[in-house]
């Protein structure tokens, strides 16, 4: 069968009601947060509070540096702005991060935050230091709705989908742990501390598109943390009617998690294959928009014992990859109490590896960081959601 010959998947995303057109977020005093509002809402916003509209677009630029380049939250220190719009903007406005609620960090020196947001739910953020980067995995989602057998956050249920700025903000609050704002007067220092950013957090991206895109656009804004998007991968279970949006409204690089060379395993690993399967899938990645060599889609893929790690089964991924520019991202499980996998073997896992080196692909064998904080890939659950599973849910949970 050719690709054209696939049949499209014709099943609805799943919704969050948040995900609906609403009111911009506003704190409990009724002003406005910044943080996460595009450059086009922050306009909207700052006329509808009294800015003659000539000035608007010149205003927007000058908070914007204040907020995304400096790292200031106080508008009273935004100096190049006359007293009478800085009352105005306070009187408005607030700039306002989740809350961090508990930092733990690795004896090999990853760090994990337990971050709170409005409503009182929590989700979890990873910094990896590496030599000569820094990644910060992020989420987009309380909990998640895809239930990936091998997963722990998959064990926690979707509560909500986060707002841009609820995203927008981890990549600030990790920045402030890490004494990463520039400051002025200062040499410039071009060190990037978070250099990469990782949508592989909890939760399933694009599940929540709007509010990523969103959130991604301020990232990478060159007037304020300036992050390139070939800096930004996306990591997704195969959501295959938003994928080429990716490309086209973000322009990030693509992860998938894959994790299976037949549907019928991948169907229990990954259960939105049902949805979607892997020809279906596969047929959407080979049109994804600026594939290339440079710009290879990255295939994630958890060894599990006995599951899916035989030869048999890298003989079958380089058949079904093929002609896609590609690397492999071999992951060790990471366990967890209770799980039902078991890792595979060192041998096994670099068995599986020369094959795949061997037909021509890039397969690096990711180092599991964090283990011990429980911050490795497929471990992040709120600990405190794991404490209450029996208490009643947080304000405005969803229950979807």
């Amino acid at each position: 069968m050719t690709p054209t010959d696939i049949p499209q998947a014709t099943a609805p995303i799943t919704q969050d009601v948040l995900t609906l057109p609403r009111k911009m977020p506003e704190g409990g005093d009724g002003r406005i947060n910044i943080i996460g509002l595009t450059r086009d809402q922050l306009r909207a916003a700052l006329i509808d509070a009294g800015t003659p509209e000539k000035q608007a677009k010149m205003r927007v630029g000058q908070v914007w540096q204040w907020v995304y380049h400096w790292g200031v939250r106080d508008f009273g220190q935004m100096t190049n702005l006359a007293k009478d719009f800085r009352a105005l903007l306070a009187e408005k406005f607030e700039i306002a991060l989740p809350e961090v609620v508990t930092k733990q960090v690795s004896r090999d020196g990853t760090r994990k935050y337990l971050v709170r947001i409005a409503g009182g739910h929590e989700v979890e953020v990873v910094y990896i230091p590496e030599e000569g980067r820094g990644t910060l995995c992020i989420s987009s989602q309380v909990g998640c709705t895809l239930t990936c057998s091998f997963c722990h956050t998959g064990t926690q249920k979707l509560v909500r989908n986060l707002t841009a700025g609820e995203i927008v903000g981890q990549v600030m609050l990790a920045r402030d742990d890490l004494g990463e704002w520039p400051v002025q007067g200062a040499p410039k220092d071009e060190t990037r501390l978070v250099s990469n950013i990782v949508l592989m957090g909890m939760g399933e991206p694009l599940y929540n598109f709007d509010n990523v895109r969103d959130a991604m656009k301020i990232v990478m804004d060159n007037e304020g943390i300036a992050l390139g998007r070939r800096r930004i991968t996306l990591s997704t279970s195969g959501v295959v009617p938003e994928i080429a949006r990716t490309a086209e409204e973000i322009g990030c690089l693509l992860a998938v998690s894959f994790h299976a060379t037949t549907d019928e395993v991948r169907d229990k690993l990954v259960p939105i294959n049902k949805k979607w399967n892997i020809a279906t899938l596969l047929a959407a990645l080979r049109t994804y928009p600026n594939l290339s060599n440079s710009e290879r889609i990255t295939f994630e893929y958890v060894m599990l014992q006995g599951v899916n790690d035989t030869k048999e089964d890298a003989y079958r991924l380089i058949e079904l990859i093929r002609g896609i520019p590609a690397k492999i991202n071999l992951i060790p499980f990471n366990e967890w109490p209770g799980a039902p996998y078991k890792r595979s073997s060192g041998n096994r896992i670099h068995a599986f590896a020369d094959i795949l080196y061997n037909a021509g692909y890039a397969t690096p064998i990711r180092t599991p960081r964090g283990e011990d904080i429980m911050a490795a890939c497929g471990q992040l659950k709120s600990a405190t959601e794991r404490a209450r599973k029996s208490k009643t849910r947080p304000e405005g949970e969803t229950g979807l």
